[in-house]
């Protein structure tokens, strides 16, 4: 919705769409006229769509509606859900229990709807075997299986492997199905 929403006098479009406060149309009139519409049952005309053709305005009371409003862009901010690029760093002698430590972390994650970039660090003589951190990245991957899909391939870059993983949709499907099962199992059995 614009910062700005025109209202009464500041509607200058000579044909309106005028909408009252019930929700019925009232068809297409002129801005006196709705104006006197607006003016006669102690409301304001506010301009809802100043895009559309004619510009569509409604009849309502101002403070109500703007508080309405307010309150809806509060809770949409507040349920629109950030994601952030998460990162796991780890070097190539890494030892399995030390990986499946980092990888749990790494669901944990992706559970959460997050991105990650899973980082290998190559150090002195290990630059010298790059194929040891393209079969971690490759292990990374297939220990995953189809709950990951990979947004960049793995690919070097100065002294580390780097790629992007995310939750499949199927996963996050799958997730959202067995959370709702065990709702439904607490709601059954309290």
């Amino acid at each position: 919705m614009a910062k700005y929403t025109r209202l009464n006098n500041d509607i200058r479009a000579p044909q309106l769409r005028v909408i009252d406060e019930e929700g019925k149309q009232l068809g297409v009139l002129s801005r006196n006229e709705a104006l006197d519409l607006a003016r006669e049952r102690e409301l304001d005309l506010v301009e809802i769509s100043p895009d559309a053709s004619p510009p569509v305005c409604k009849i309502v009371d101002w403070g109500k509606f703007n508080y309405q409003r307010t309150k809806q862009l509060q809770k949409n901010r507040k349920t629109a859900k950030t994601l952030e690029m998460k990162q796991m760093r780890f070097g190539l002698k890494i030892s399995e229990h030390d990986l499946g430590v980092k990888m749990g972390k790494v669901a944990k994650f992706l559970e959460d709807g997050h991105k990650v970039k899973i980082t290998a660090f190559y150090r002195g003589r290990e630059l010298a075997h790059k194929e040891i951190g393209f079969k971690l990245a490759q292990k990374v991957i297939d220990d995953f299986g189809d709950t990951i899909v990979v947004d960049q391939a793995p690919q070097f870059a100065g002294k580390q492997l780097n790629f992007v993983v995310r939750t499949s949709g199927k996963a996050a499907a799958a997730a959202a199905k067995a959370e709702k099962g065990e709702e439904n199992a607490k709601v059954k059995n309290p």
